[in-house]
């Protein structure tokens, strides 16, 4: 908003050329969110402790997580909040992606309030009914790679980019329908199952979109996009505010949330950072480098999936004590934190890893 009210004046006064520039725009949506999210999120942890709406255990976590119950959830409401306002001030509104993600956080954060308000409220810890959350996530996800598709100047939107690889992009035309929703979808579902311990899901968040602040930018700028032999896509480097914004509204709730958390994310948060998260790397044509950065994410839904696997082949053996793995090292007497940090610089390494991708072809 400020980009599409300030820039114009520019003529005038040399000094609002600045908002020309993403990087500059982006720098300040980061700072920009973090104090939205420090200011309100202390207001929103008060708000759910009088509304009384607090974690609820399942009843087959590792013990120690009754510990937890009582703390206030829902605080994904919070980075929602941080990221949408920060968004809509620092980035072109005229930017048809910018519209599109927003589509996409606002849909699945429903989508995830309705799960907590049956969690909390409606006092069953199972929450929405997983065919129904599905369901939600499937109409989102389709319409949101419609929207890309429909929306795309540079006629890329069914291109498939292999990174390591010079020149090496396969047309998958109308399968990549498929592709995109699954990416979509399925992030928004990783992140969610990451989220089980204090601070777990939201830093490799934060640094996934770190990450593709970079990818969006280059990928928007057509002579560096040449330069580096990736997909360029027109007008995708606007992406980069929304990203600065999502890293900085999340940094804000990290504060919170840190061991030991006051305040948790809940579905509200975990399935919008998720389903954004994959509906950048759709945008910016880096689809396999969102499973490179995003590879903590990629461990915690392996892990279920070889757990159920297993569980049914074998008839009744387990795997791992318990999935998602990050349960499986607190049942074998890792500190919470331990696991945690150890998460993290996971994905700190996979994300230099991601960015590697941009010069090893």
């Amino acid at each position: 908003m400020l980009y599409n009210l300030l820039y114009p004046l520019s003529k005038y006064f040399s000094l609002f050329n600045v908002f020309k520039y993403i990087t500059f725009r982006t720098a300040y949506a980061i700072i920009t969110a973090l104090i939205i999210s420090l200011f309100i999120t202390p207001l929103l942890i008060k708000l759910l402790k009088q509304l009384q709406l607090s974690q609820k255990t399942k009843g087959y976590e590792p013990e120690r997580h009754k510990e937890k119950e009582g703390t206030p959830t829902m605080g994904g409401v919070g980075i929602l909040l941080s990221a949408l306002i920060t968004t809509l001030l620092w980035a072109d509104i005229t930017n048809s992606y910018i519209w599109i993600i927003i589509f996409v956080m606002v849909g699945t954060g429903i989508i995830g309030f309705l799960d907590d308000y049956i969690k909390t409220i409606k006092k069953n810890p199972e929450g929405l009914h997983p065919k129904a959350k599905f369901y939600g996530q499937l109409v989102v996800g389709t319409l949101a790679v419609l929207l890309i598709n429909y929306v795309d100047s540079s006629n890329v939107s069914s291109k498939l980019a292999l990174p390591f690889f010079k020149n090496l992009v396969v047309d998958l035309g109308y399968f990549y329908i498929i592709l995109g929703v699954f990416i979509i979808v399925g992030t928004s579902n990783a992140v969610n199952l990451t989220d089980g311990l204090d601070g777990l899901a939201i830093m490799p968040t934060v640094i996934a979109f770190g990450t593709f602040i970079i990818f969006a930018y280059v990928s928007g700028h057509a002579k560096i996009a040449n330069y580096l032999q990736i997909l360029n896509v027109k007008g995708a480097g606007e992406i980069s505010v929304f990203c600065g914004a999502m890293v900085g509204a999340g940094l804000g709730f990290l504060w919170f949330n840190a061991y030991p958390a006051s305040l948790f994310m809940g579905d509200v948060g975990s399935l919008p950072l998720g389903a954004t998260l994959g509906t950048v790397a759709v945008i910016v044509k880096q689809e396999i480098v969102l499973a490179i950065v995003g590879g903590v994410f990629v461990l915690e839904t392996i892990s279920v999936i070889l757990q159920v696997g297993f569980f049914k082949v074998t008839k009744g053996k387990r795997l791992f004590r318990m999935a998602p793995i990050h349960h499986h090292f607190e049942l074998k007497g890792w500190s919470e934190p331990k696991i945690i940090v150890r998460f993290w610089i996971i994905s700190f390494i996979l994300a230099l890893l991601a960015l590697s991708t941009l010069k090893l072809r």
